[in-house]
């Protein structure tokens, strides 16, 4: 009986089917590695039997049976590998990995609604059928061993495991699955880790209305200390009551006047008493619903959270496939698969870890042969860590192969004329290491399709700014190379150090502040009107905001600042406090420029009123915007050797801040930067009333031709690339623009 038509089939049906199938490729792709790893590891046959068991299922319930034929052929396999008849090594893995490939590309393709897919496929489904008919009868494969996939299945949800019966399609199940169905487990057990999926926008909306319940609770108190003070009235007015009753007895009151100051009395008494009860019931449900509202509203921010395995889980099949493509031994070790990830971070750390992992197997492990030359066992390790640490964020990824040599990063900066031979000679080891973050800079000679085709490291560093993180490598030449990335722990909460700044509430993120102090006045020095204290043999400057409360620390739920409001300066977002106050939360990196330009006098003077055009001889101004430090300082001294006057900004919104208050001739920005982008800067600029005559000129990486028709057409009026230096191309667009300094 075959099951029903895809035309027949409704778009949930189709989902709960493909959900389904990711939730078991999950579990083949997993059993298939730890059997290949451990031969004897019999036990992963029966989780490996049930997974395509499930999957046969579900492909006759939507009426699948390419997927049925070789889930089934999958399945007879592992319960001859059970009774001992078959021996599954690399090559029949091969096979059994390529037939997983094609079940989820099945399922996909149903889903999208590509329904010549499976016919385009059919010639290579029945090669794989027959490769598994050979496996069991101990034959040769008849076809040569697939090519290793090197692609990562998309990544999904935890989600339940469905497992259809197959008594539902009217068919009489043979043997085996008679009693595999007999020992499925009861669905309530899977019940407790029962995922669902909800749109993105349901969750964003329920944690606001979550936010709102916590508020509305903290009004409660405010009512129950009303209710205490009209508590502590109607005991004052017993006392009066009282007074009232004696001063009648001794003025020889009437008996009328008496009795109703009496009757008084005990209506007061009844109603204090009646009070009293109903303030203790209040204050017990004060009590819950406080308790009650806090504990929605953390358990609604924890749904935006992930196990870090779940973003993981595809590396060990890709590490896999990768190593033997390239005639290596690699394992991949992951530590912290429970710690919990904020799911958009989540989803942005695919793309870096998988462009890591692909070059460390590339260029960073060496082969079996190497590796035993160099006194190194003939498996490479690359170990991979999420950890939360200070509240922050740690992942680590590190391989054991061969290392950077920082003699071989100075060769291609000056190779790539990044830098003079002078300068790379004061540079540390961090900032030597910092070059391989930018675009398209590699060590390596030849390019290949596995690590990128010379793709750098951009993609890493672009990623981690986005959220708001750092990233940092560290190299031990013939030992391997280490990758740090510094992440919030969400993009949705922060963890805050909360002050009041003149009776304004301000937020600090926690992950921005390394320590805390309180000085006393004598630990306070001052030179040239500037203030500072020592502190681990450094001087450390000191700008006064008075009249300053700590507030202790809190966790804000995070909401953008209207988009009208443009880019304000030092702030990053917006909160509202348990009492439903607002409160600003700082941009930490953006702040500390601003007290480093007013501390240098660069801000203080261009805000001190002078008027620079009435003086004798007026400078010409330049402003560097670039996140790179070696690239601005090349193009500051460039400038400078020429007599402009320069000032450099870390980003576009360091930039963005510096056009508004200040006053120059010409800007020169990069394209790709954290925060704000060049175009971005550059479309802010052209479209303000009091800048948009100001000349721009855009110095980026990226010499493609529509890439410098994007810049053209943005308003830019030069494009040039950070690779002219050479011929002074910068020197001639500032003369042409704004003439000579």
């Amino acid at each position: 009986m075959k099951g029903p038509s895809s035309s027949m089939l409704d778009d949930s049906m189709l989902d709960l089917f493909q959900t389904e199938m990711e939730t078991h490729v999950a579990v083949l792709n997993d059993g298939l590695l730890a059997l290949e790893n451990n031969p004897n590891a019999k036990d992963q046959l029966e989780a490996l039997m049930r997974a395509a068991h499930s999957i046969k299922g579900g492909a006759r319930i939507v009426g699948l049976e390419p997927a049925v034929k070789v889930a089934h052929a999958m399945e007879d396999c592992f319960v001859a590998a059970q009774r001992g008849d078959v021996s599954l090594g690399s090559d029949q893995i091969d096979i059994l990995f390529r037939i997983v490939d094609i079940l989820l590309q099945l399922s996909q393709s149903l889903s999208g609604g590509e329904s010549d897919w499976v016919s385009g496929h059919k010639a290579e489904i029945d090669q794989l059928v027959d490769a598994i008919s050979a496996i069991i009868d101990g034959d040769a494969i008849p076809v040569s061993p697939v090519e290793p996939a090197v692609t990562v299945a998309p990544e999904s949800e935890p989600r339940e495991e469905q497992h259809p019966v197959g008594s539902d399609t009217g068919e009489r199940l043979p043997q085996t699955e008679r009693a595999i169905d007999s020992e499925l487990p009861d669905v309530r057990d899977a019940d407790k880790d029962r995922a669902v999926r909800v749109t993105a926008a349901k969750i964003e909306r329920l944690m606001g209305q979550a936010g709102e319940v916590v508020v509305s609770a903290r009004w409660l108190p405010k009512l129950s200390d009303g209710l205490m003070e009209l508590k502590r009235n109607q005991i004052e007015m017993l006392g009066i009551l009282d007074n009232l009753r004696e001063v009648l007895v001794q003025s020889d009151g009437t008996t009328e006047a008496i009795s109703l100051v009496s009757e008084a009395r005990e209506k007061t008494k009844a109603c204090s008493q009646s009070l009293a009860e109903k303030l203790n019931q209040f204050d017990a449900f004060n009590s819950n619903t406080a308790n009650l509202s806090d504990r929605l509203y953390h358990e609604v921010i924890s749904v935006r959270m992930r196990p870090f395995s779940d973003g993981v889980q595809g590396f060990p099949r890709l590490v896999r496939d990768l190593a033997r493509d390239l005639g290596k031994q690699v394992k991949l070790d992951i530590s912290g698969k429970s710690t919990e990830v904020d799911r958009d971070i989540l989803e942005k750390l695919d793309a870096p870890l998988n462009h890591l992992i692909r070059n460390a197997i590339d260029h960073g492990i060496e082969t079996p042969e190497e590796r035993s030359a160099a006194g190194k066992p003939q498996t490479g390790t690359l170990r991979l860590e999420a950890v939360h640490r200070s509240g922050m964020l740690m992942i680590t990824f590190s391989d054991d192969g061969r290392g950077i040599d920082l003699e071989r990063i100075k060769a291609r900066v000056l190779e790539k004329g990044l830098t003079t031979s002078e300068m790379l000679g004061d540079m540390s080891e961090p900032e030597l290491m910092d070059f391989l973050f930018l675009p398209g800079f590699s060590t390596s000679e030849n390019v290949s399709e596995i690590s990128g085709r010379g793709v750098g490291l951009d993609v890493v560093h672009n990623m981690v700014h986005d959220v708001g993180g750092v990233v940092r490598a560290h190299s031990s030449p013939g030992k391997g190379l280490t990758f740090t990335m510094e992440l919030p722990l969400t993009l949705s909460v922060v963890r805050t150090f909360l002050v009041e700044i003149y009776g304004e509430p301000y937020a600090f993120p926690l992950g921005r502040i390394d320590r805390c102090l309180e000085l006393s006045r004598t630990e306070i020095q001052l030179v040239e009107d500037r203030q500072y204290f020592r502190f681990d043999e450094d001087n450390i400057a000191l700008v006064d905001i008075r009249q300053i409360q700590f507030l202790g620390e809190y966790d804000l739920v995070v909401r953008p600042l209207d988009y009208r409001l443009g880019k304000v300066p030092d702030i990053s977002s917006v909160a509202v406090m348990q009492d439903g106050s607002p409160v600003l939360i700082f941009d930490v990196e953006d702040l500390v420029r601003s007290i480093d330009n007013t501390l240098s006098g660069q801000r203080l003077r261009k805000l001190s009123g002078q008027t620079e055009i009435a003086a004798p001889t007026v400078e010409k101004r330049i402003l560097v915007v670039d996140d790179s430090f070696t690239v601005r300082e090349m193009e500051r001294k460039l400038l400078e050797s020429k007599g402009y006057k320069v000032e450099t900004a870390v980003d576009g919104v360091d930039g963005w801040n510096a056009v508004r208050d200040g006053r120059y001739d010409m800007v020169v920005t990069d394209v790709d930067m954290p925060r704000m982008n060049g175009i971005e800067l550059l479309q802010h600029i052209k479209s303000h009333a009091q800048l948009k005559s100001l000349p721009v000129v855009i110095v980026s990486y990226k010499d493609k031709e529509e890439d410098r028709l994007r810049g053209l057409e943005a308003g830019a009026n030069y494009y040039l690339t950070k690779s002219s230096f050479e011929d002074e191309s910068l020197i001639h667009a500032a003369v042409d623009l704004i003439g000579e300094a």
